[in-house]
């Protein structure tokens, strides 16, 4: 079973929001088949601080305005370097750019599919998530 209409329709609402604050490294991962408690994984990337507060502030005001109140937040009384949002059927990580790349989730969840974006929200590169393929490849073990 993949993602839902609903929650890729989430999904995009929250990437769009997170572009217009300027986001960088957009991607939905479609992480259903691996885990029971969300549908989508949207990634995304700012600069600074005051940048990652900015986007959780945008994203969470436009899923909640799109009928989708957040049931939790984590990660925002520090320094904002890793910042999750949890709308039950989504799951938004805002990660500075240091952390993104430190933690690679896109490489933890190569193996699941990624969620095309309209052409207006700024996506991770194809070529880059091909080579992230592989990482985890845990398919020798079976399900």
């Amino acid at each position: 079973m993949s993602a839902t209409e609903e929650s890729i329709s989430m999904a995009i609402i929250a990437a769009r929001a997170a572009a217009e604050i300027k986001a960088t490294s957009i991607t939905a991962i479609d992480v259903s088949q691996r885990l029971v408690l969300t549908d989508v994984f949207v990634v995304l990337s700012g600069s600074t601080e005051r940048q990652v507060r900015s986007i959780v502030d945008a994203v969470e005001e436009a899923v909640e305005k799109a009928g989708h109140p957040r049931l939790r937040r984590e990660g925002l009384d520090g320094e904002a370097h890793w910042v999750l949002l949890d709308f039950g059927e989504i799951m938004v990580h805002v990660q500075q750019d240091a952390d993104r790349e430190f933690y690679a989730l896109e490489k933890l969840w190569a193996d699941c599919p990624i969620i095309d974006l309209p052409s207006d929200i700024q996506a991770e590169p194809e070529a880059e998530r091909s080579e992230l393929t592989g990482y985890f490849d845990f398919s020798h073990l079976g399900n």
